[in-house]
């Protein structure tokens, strides 16, 4: 093993490790009838790297140590956060290194973490899945708080504030063409096995605050019928598009999102859930989450049902058929997106203090077929293993211990 000195070292010229060629067809075989995943957020370091400014060396430990503890666990798919606000885990050339590495955006961090992430979890038999945020791009409103070669600053017409962030304006095609262009070189340069996005397209309603799009509105959406439809369209134009060019690039390499968990009320539309959301993806993020589906598009779907069995308004019991149901006569497999991070928290119901709530849930979901896997939310509830819920459900589902 190197020493400390010796990994900077050996890391200090970033390159696209892991780019050989695709991971065997047993391993994405396996993995694609059995997701057992496990999120790894960077955005503000919720999960990795622990803090900013750690060395190459300390990094690169950290993120084994998660990769060496999801095999313990018995998983077999990473999802890693590579792009969580308008930056790059990589050496890219549309977009500066990300701040959540050293602090800095912009700065070099010494070594490739998504190069060595694809190394290393193909080493220990895991699928890799790039998780990337589509319009993020920074916590914070103030755009000369960007790097001056950030690309939101090269072309602030790009840049919509809302609710005490910034966002790209999903609406021009500009940025949309941008957006796949700075995603899709993760695909071209390294062997991941998945394109992976989260369930932020139009950004969640901020009560009193308007998304000012209406310029781009004007003169983009004449022949729609409302704002709403026009803003779903250009998200199903980000979807459909991505899908056909990552199949242009690598056609193994597959592309799943994992959206809120309601697409929408039975209230609202005959078709929805038998659900009282405060949030419909359909209406509130202008997110046709179903219609992907149907359609084909993706090759999975990672609805995030993040509530116990019988909660009232949302019940993980009646969402888990739902969604069996949506992807029935597709090639779409659906993963169940789990909340383990609920799990032996004070502040949350009574079911989550039980630290069987989420065995349930997987012993639930082996009721219907379609389901084909878990992914739990996230790394950092993974090592706690509060109540002992994650070691729950791997002696029961996984054969661990």
């Amino acid at each position: 093993m190197l020493g400390a000195a010796g990994v900077v070292a050996a890391l200090a010229t970033p390159g696209p490790a892991g780019a050989a060629g695709p991971v065997s067809r047993d391993r994405r075989h396996r993995v694609a009838t059995g997701v057992r995943g496990m999120w790894i957020a960077t955005v503000a370091n919720v999960d990795w790297p622990s803090v900013t400014g750690l060395s190459a060396a300390t990094q690169r430990s950290e993120l084994i140590a998660h990769l060496d503890r999801a095999v313990r666990f018995g998983l077999n798919t990473v999802i890693l956060q590579v792009r969580p606000s308008a930056d790059a885990l990589w050496p890219s050339p549309h977009e500066p290194w990300s701040q959540y590495l050293t602090g800095v955006q912009g700065k070099d961090p010494g070594w490739d973490p998504l190069g060595t992430a694809v190394t290393e979890a193909h080493d220990r038999g895991l699928e890799l899945h790039a998780w990337f945020n589509p319009y993020r791009v920074s916590n914070q409103t103030d755009p000369k708080k960007l790097v001056a070669t950030h690309p939101a600053r090269v072309h602030p017409d790009w840049v919509v504030p809302y609710g005490g962030k910034l966002y790209y304006d999903p609406g021009l095609p500009e940025v949309r063409a941008f957006v796949q262009d700075a995603m899709l070189d993760a695909v071209s340069r390294y062997d991941i096995d998945a394109v992976h996005w989260d369930d932020y397209f139009y950004p969640y309603p901020v009560s009193g605050q308007v998304f000012d799009d209406a310029a781009t509105y004007a003169r983009h959406g004449s022949g729609f019928s409302s704002k709403a439809a026009w803003r779903r369209d250009n998200i199903d134009r980000l979807v459909k598009e991505t899908a056909d060019r990552i199949k242009e690039i690598k056609p193994h390499v597959r592309f799943g999102i994992s959206p809120f968990g309601v697409w929408r009320n039975k209230t609202t539309d005959p078709l929805g859930s038998p659900t009282a959301a405060g949030v419909q993806t359909y209406d509130d993020l202008h997110a046709d989450t179903r219609k992907w589906v149907r359609e084909g598009w993706i090759d999975y779907i990672c609805p995030q049902l993040y509530w116990s069995i019988g909660q009232s308004g949302a019940d993980y019991a009646q969402l888990v058929p739902w969604w069996a149901e949506v992807v029935e006569g597709t090639d779409v497999d659906l993963y169940i997106g789990e909340a383990l991070y609920k799990a032996g928290d004070p502040a949350q119901s009574a079911a989550w203090q039980n630290a069987s709530e989420l065995s349930r849930h997987l012993t639930l979901a082996e009721e219907y077929p379609a389901v084909g896997g878990h992914a739990f939310f996230s790394a950092k509830s993974v090592k706690a293993d509060r109540i002992g819920a994650m070691s729950r459900v791997a002696v029961d589902h996984y054969g661990v211990g």
